[in-house]
């Protein structure tokens, strides 16, 4: 057995290490659903630059993923598998026609019959009818007031940009001032898609209607429709003076290539911004970065949300150290150290004045917005490799994540106390994604981090952040992953920081989530959930299981498990063995099914390197601890 596993993880390393690139960094895609590939399609027929054979071959990658099942018996899922998702598929079908499939081929027949069982493109969320407005689909009325006077707004005033997520900040600057100016779509070929409603778009009255959230809901409703009638008598010089501070604010954080808040809606809205305007610079500049996220293969092609790169390289290197590759994964801590970012000073910091840079940013370069978690995974890596030339990014990584502890000892992803719920019941916020609040995984990856230094001051930040974790945990012992999917993510995550932070594998909340996991291992001694347990099931309860068992949540599952002591049980070593067993002629792993979250219930992602380096880690680890005589794994992560 040990033979084979030593092949295995040889195989998997050296697989791992060949798609390592010349300067330390991996790569992977990072897959989203239809929605990303058709908005780029719209967005060169918004600016009449049509690429026709890059749009052929994003053709065929949405007539791909377009849903031929039960569930969805023609429109698009948000994930593998998933049931219609009505915004998508109005999207995705939007797409189509103006690429210049037929309304009338079988497909795109299928797609309307399913749009229109599901209330039509009246029924679709504020995004999609904004884009929809763009190209006069529909009138301007159909999405809420969004003025772009919040630009305006003191900190203390209940609504403004300083109280939303950074991703909610950055998509909404460039979009207030296109709701604020409505420009139209070129639209060369004249893509229509009235068939696509059941009322005529003219005629609807009720864009905006419940079911509300709260009482909240009603409540916002009817300051939309008190900004509605308002708003043409706002003065002109205010809001002439908001669009300049807009614009300005864009600018500054333009990004260069790597783009405005480096993901894919902001770039856009950003470079629909600067063409209305004829700034040809900036232009050039935002809608360079656009195309940077593209995914061009022989015969199909889509266009991925944002570039992970840091992600990618940080958990890779955790792999390779794991697997016994120190070379590869200090050439990977190389090429991250001088991107840790140390001279801005991002929107995060006006929650949290003073404290110093030192984090590390999601992409290759997004200095205003790094992240907690990619920063703790990061720093942890280059602490585990025990290179003296690191101790100073270490520790003004330390200096940053305690900075960016959150009242309640959590920690969100990009900033503090970004928790004000009320504005999620906005009707703008109909995604539910507006704001950025601590959650389990995140908290989990600092506590880990934090412990894995052992300084003993950090001990009550330490403690803060467990009771945080003690307070979420799930009836039946799991806890939710915010940013992975979902329970075997967020309980693989806490119980490593649990480990980490020294809480007795015999305490009862290792315990408990110990025995959920175990519970859901599959017979195949794999384990697998998929993205419906977002979709309002009981906490910890699989709305579906994946089609099959995954190997990254296998591998998480491996992980969780080892933290909470069991690296000897049954459970572990059949997780060893389905993992073995997965691994194809090359040495590593795939998976059809989406791994990760964007945004719960309205975004979802697929990494492609998960597979590549999660069961790695977890087949390493598992040698490792067999061959010690203390079985308690002595790392954060």
């Amino acid at each position: 057995m040990n033979a084979k596993l030593d092949t295995a993880i040889e195989l998997a390393s050296a697989s791992l290490r060949g798609e390592q690139r010349p300067d330390g960094h991996f790569l992977y895609e990072l897959e989203a659903d239809a929605t990303i590939p058709a908005e780029y399609v719209l967005l060169e027929h918004y600016l009449d630059r049509i690429t026709p054979d890059l749009q052929d071959k994003i053709g065929v990658y949405l007539r791909r993923i377009q849903g031929d099942h039960t569930t969805n018996p023609g429109g698009w899922p948000l994930f593998h598998g998933g049931k219609l998702d009505l915004s998508a598929s109005v999207k995705a079908y939007f797409a189509l026609k103006a690429i210049g499939d037929s309304p009338e081929a079988p497909h795109m027949i299928r797609a309307r019959n399913a749009i229109l069982a599901h209330g039509g493109a009246a029924r679709t969320n504020v995004f999609t009818r904004i884009q929809m407005a763009l190209f006069g689909a529909v009138p301007w009325d159909a999405s809420p007031v969004v003025p772009i006077e919040l630009m305006l707004m003191p900190g203390w005033f209940p609504i403004n940009m300083r109280k939303v997520s950074y991703w909610s900040r950055t998509v909404m600057t460039p979009l207030m001032v296109l709701a604020a100016k409505k420009p139209l779509a070129r639209n060369p070929r004249n893509i229509r898609i009235d068939e696509l409603f059941h009322t005529p778009p003219a005629q609807v009255r009720d864009w905006i209607r419940g079911p509300y959230k709260s009482a909240w809901g009603p409540f916002f409703k009817h300051l939309d429709t008190v900004l509605r009638a308002a708003e043409p008598w706002f003065p002109k010089k205010y809001r002439e003076r908001a669009i300049a501070k807009a614009i300005a604010w864009t600018i500054e954080r333009l990004n260069g290539e790597d783009g405005l808040g480096a993901i894919y809606p902001a770039m856009a809205n950003a470079a629909m911004m600067f063409d209305y305007y004829g700034d040809r610079e900036h232009f050039d500049i935002a809608f360079g970065s656009v195309q940077k996220l593209l995914v061009i293969k022989d015969d199909e092609a889509y266009c991925q949300p944002c570039l992970s790169p840091v992600w990618d390289t940080g958990l890779a290197g955790h792999a390779l150290l794991e697997a016994g590759a120190p070379g590869p994964a200090a050439a990977a801590c190389d090429w991250l150290a001088p991107r840790q970012i140390l001279d801005v000073v991002g929107d995060w910091a006006d929650n949290t004045p003073g404290t110093r840079p030192g984090g590390w940013a999601f992409q290759y370069n997004n200095a205003h917005y790094p992240d907690v978690d990619d920063t703790a995974v990061v720093a942890m890596l280059m602490h585990r490799t025990g290179a003296p030339q690191y101790a100073g990014a270490i520790a003004r990584a330390r200096e940053w994540i305690i900075g960016m502890q959150s009242t309640n000892g959590a920690w969100g992803a990009f900033d503090i106390n970004n928790d004000r719920q009320y504005l999620n019941h906005i009707p703008f916020a109909d995604h539910g994604a507006l704001l950025d609040p601590p959650t389990e995984d995140v908290t989990a990856r600092c506590i880990s981090f934090l412990a894995q230094l052992g300084h003993p001051e950090d001990q009550p930040a330490i403690a803060r952040g467990v009771q945080y974790l003690r307070e979420t945990q799930c009836p039946d012992g799991s806890w939710f992953g915010r940013w992975g999917t979902n329970y075997i993510y967020g309980t693989w995550s806490v119980l490593c920081a649990l480990n980490a932070a020294g809480v007795a594998h015999d305490d009862p909340a290792i315990t408990r989530a110990a025995t959920w996991l175990i519970a859901k291992q599959r017979a195949d001694g794999g384990w697998g959930e998929d993205c419906e347990t977002y979709a309002g099931a009981p906490p910890g309860e699989f709305h579906g299981e994946a089609e099959q068992s995954l190997p990254s949540q296998t591998a998480w599952a491996m992980l969780g498990l080892m933290a909470a002591g069991l690296a000897d049980h049954d459970a572990v070593k059949k997780g060893a063995a389905y993992l073995q067993g997965a691994q194809d002629a090359q040495g590593s792993w795939t998976e059809r099914a989406y791994n990760a979250v964007g945004f719960p219930r309205v975004f979802y992602l697929k990494y492609h390197g998960y597979p590549r380096f999660f069961p790695l880690l977890a087949l390493s680890r598992y040698r490792s601890l067999l061959a010690a005589n203390d079985r308690r794994v002595k790392f954060g992560f």
